[in-house]
Order: C-alpha cells, then structure tokens, then sequence
C-alpha cells in the first residue's frame, strides 16, 4: 500500500498552503485519496502526488486553473500541446506590452534628467522633431494641473490603454492667438504619441519645426510673461510665427511640492528667413 500523507505534509513538500490543497479539491481536480470519517483528516497518494505535480508544473507557467481542469478531465498530447502554445502566445504578447511599458519607462526617466539639467529663462532655437499629437480643441486657462482632468479624460476615451502622461500631455496656443497677444487663454490640449502607439481619436502630425524655445521655473499658470519676452524676442529678430505653441510642463506639483523644481518649456515655431 502507499505511503499516505497529510495535507500539511503535501503542503510543505510543495510548498504551497493548505487552503491551496483544499482550493483544488473544491474544483474537482485534486481529491485526497482518503479523508478520515471522524477526524476529516485528508491523505493524500502517489497517485494524487503526481497529479499535484502536473497541476503544479503548469500553474508555473501561470497556466489558468480551469484549463489545468479541463486537461486533467481528459489527458492526451494534442491537448497539452494546444494549451501550452496558447500560452506562449499569451506570454509572447505580454513580453510585448512589458517591452513597450519600459521605453516609456525610460522614456520619462530621461525627460525628467533632462528636465532637472534645463538651462532656465534662456531663449534658444531648436529643431523640433517630427511628431504626432492626439488632441482635443478645449479653451483653458489652468491654474493647476489638475485643471486639465476634464480634457485628459476626453483623451483617454480614444486611447488603447492607461499611459504614463508625465511629458506628454500638454497646451497649445494658436497661431492667430500668438500673432495677437493673446497669451493668456489656450486653444488646444494634446498628448504627444510614442512612436507605434494606438490612438483612434483626432491626431495631427507635425513635421520637423524650428521653434524659439524657453525653459522657466513654474507651471502653466506662469506662461505669459514668458510668452511675451518670447514674443519680443521674436519681433526684434525679425522672425515670423509659423504655427501654434506647445507648452509642456515637465516637473510639477503633480510629481513634487518643491516648486523650485517645477519646470515648464514653450515652443512657438517660427519662420528665420528675412
């Protein structure tokens, strides 16, 4: 006869719970070979060990417990084979998305170094690369960043999953709007889309601009005067405003209280030839 042991025997040779043990017998698929009548104790055989091993061996492929279920109700190569390329799949498309969670990941971590280094109050013209934008056309004048919730969620609505906004949502001025010194009402709140990633609302690719830009201590509520020194500086050199503005806050009461730290940058695209 075999050995039998008990739950707490199985358990700690398995190293897994005793309500785990009685979790697969209420399913049906790891019934104890014996349970005493009067104390209820339950023992477990080699029989029931070797099924404890397969159950176990596919778990750790975080295979699900109802298709562990339905192979043990009826065993047979083709079926363990279909099962686990199922799960390859599964786990294949999960590698993606993780692949893709630590670019953004890395992404953002290189924006806020960046960020932290920023030359602060100090015009400079940069080529912008090309990039698209999902955007939403809202009239706002936040004073917090919690003031753009409302146009963040309309975003969401067409986004394929939740994201890490930090660096990527942002407020825009039109071109109209700039040229007449209206630097204190925005026109448009847009996120600035990863290379590859799915959004079904409205977008707007932007090729490659030249933009006056400017770094300064503070948030959006402290733009003007910034949009105004850039305003000027634009006039005295002659430039011509070719598009709308882009003003991303970096570093705010969102990811500090520090707000010596708070860093924000406007890009207004501009024409240089005379």
């Amino acid at each position: 006869m075999d050995k039998l042991y008990k739950i707490g025997e199985v358990a700690k040779m398995y190293n897994i719970s005793t309500s785990l043990l009685r979790h697969y017998e209420e399913e049906g698929m790891l019934i104890p070979q014996y349970i005493d009548a009067k104390t209820h104790y339950r023992y477990y055989g080699n029989q029931q060990l070797e099924v404890l091993n397969t159950i176990c061996s596919l778990r750790a492929l975080d295979i699900s417990i109802n298709d562990i279920k339905t192979y043990l109700e009826g065993r047979d190569i083709d079926k363990i084979k279909q099962m686990l390329q199922s799960q390859k799949a599964i786990v294949h498309k999960r590698m993606q998305e993780l692949q893709t969670i630590e670019q953004n990941i890395n992404h953002r971590l290189s924006l806020i170094d960046d960020a932290l280094s920023s030359k602060i109050n100090m015009i400079e013209i940069k080529d912008i690369p090309p990039c698209t934008l999902a955007y939403v056309e809202n009239t706002v004048s936040p004073q917090t960043y919690l003031d753009l919730e409302t146009s963040i969620r309309e975003l969401e609505k067409y986004h394929s999953k939740s994201s890490i906004y930090l660096g990527k949502i942002g407020i825009s001025i039109s071109k109209d709007h700039l040229i007449q010194q209206h630097f204190d009402q925005y026109d448009r709140v847009f996120m600035i889309l990863d290379e590859e990633e799915y959004y079904d609302g409205p977008t707007i690719k932007i090729d490659k601009e030249t933009c006056i830009t400017l770094r300064f201590r503070g948030t959006h509520k402290d733009a003007k005067q910034y949009y105004e020194k850039l305003y000027q500086y634009i006039l005295d050199n002659h430039y011509t405003i070719n598009g709308f503005s882009k003003e991303i806050t970096y570093i705010d009461e969102g990811l500090t209280d520090n707000v010596d730290l708070h860093v924000t940058e406007i890009q207004i695209p501009i024409r240089t030839e005379f």
